[in-house]
């Protein structure tokens, strides 16, 4: 598990329309895109300078793929980045706040400590 490269997905997919509305619309297809593509390339930089080693394990390839904050945060995913990408997606279908208070609702049950979200 990498909670770099779940975070740098958050990060670089919420700071991009296009691939902020492709993620919505398609989110396995995204996923599995990313991660071929750009999972490996660093952050601010040339496409030229790639590692070779990064992936996604199944647990947060599913978790990405069904939009599961809940998961993702359990996964060390920092919350900010899931909550900021997951408004650009869908606080449109909702009301004024509803999708926030939906999404801390998901996350009641959860206790301190909670996981550990340093980079």
């Amino acid at each position: 598990m990498s909670r770099y490269l779940l975070d740098k997905f958050l990060f670089t997919v919420d700071r991009d329309p296009e691939l902020t509305e492709r993620y919505r619309e398609d989110p396995a297809g995204t996923v599995t895109w990313w991660e071929a593509e750009m999972a490996n390339t660093l952050l601010n930089s040339t496409a030229a300078e790639r590692t070779t080693w990064l992936a996604f394990d199944d647990d947060e390839r599913r978790a990405l793929a069904e939009h599961d904050h809940v998961a993702l945060f359990t996964m060390g995913a920092h919350p900010f980045l899931t909550l900021t990408l997951f408004i650009a997606m869908f606080e449109r279908d909702h009301g004024p706040m509803e999708y926030q208070r939906a999404y801390a609702r998901a996350m009641d049950h959860l206790s301190m400590p909670y996981p550990d979200i340093s980079t």
